[in-house]
């Protein structure tokens, strides 16, 4: 027998050895996408119910779900199809690297979450005069990660996270009538 021969009978068998691995992983993966799409529903579901008019903040957090749902689908599969090692590598590398990731997003994360507390609290809507530390004006509009204040018909942009720390709702002149 050549080499050729010897080399495709052992491709061959590989790969008829590697089928039932494989077919179990696609079945997996076809598993665990309904799964993933029924869990999507129930948290787009949920999310919905709590960030009532935002859209953004339903499509950010779901995104981010989704993220992290789908590695972990990614790393079952190359588990199920006997890649153990390079899911683990994948594992660990994903976690240094969200690390370093949060590390540096930190200011944009506190942003966020502050932008959330913003939103949520009845006393912080648009129209309303407020105190943040020195600058008073009327909210105009909340973003996820900065809110606009007009100020003599300027518009002055600050972070969240800056305003959500320290400010103070000043009474509306038709308050004081």
């Amino acid at each position: 027998m050549g080499i050729i021969e010897q080399t495709v009978s052992e491709f061959l068998d590989g790969v008829v050895g590697a089928l039932p691995k494989v077919a179990s992983g696609v079945v997996f993966l076809v598993l665990a996408a309904v799964l993933v799409q029924l869990v999507g529903y129930v948290v787009k579901a949920f999310l919905r119910r709590v960030f009532d008019d935002q859209p953004l903040y339903v499509t950010f957090c779901w995104t981010v779900i989704a993220v992290f749902l789908w590695f972990g689908v990614v790393l079952g599969f190359l588990a199920i199809v006997g890649l153990n090692d390079i899911a683990a590598a994948l594992g660990t590398a994903s976690g240094f690297l969200a690390l370093g990731v949060s590390y540096a997003l930190s200011g944009m994360i506190a942003d966020a979450v502050a932008g959330i507390y913003l939103l949520r609290d009845p006393d912080f809507n648009p129209g309303d005069t407020v105190t943040a530390g020195d600058t008073t004006g009327t909210v105009e509009e909340i973003e996820l990660r900065k809110t606009r204040i007009s100020v003599d018909g300027d518009t002055v942009v600050r972070a969240n996270a800056e305003i959500e720390k320290k400010w103070t709702k000043r009474a509306s002149e038709h308050d004081t009538e």
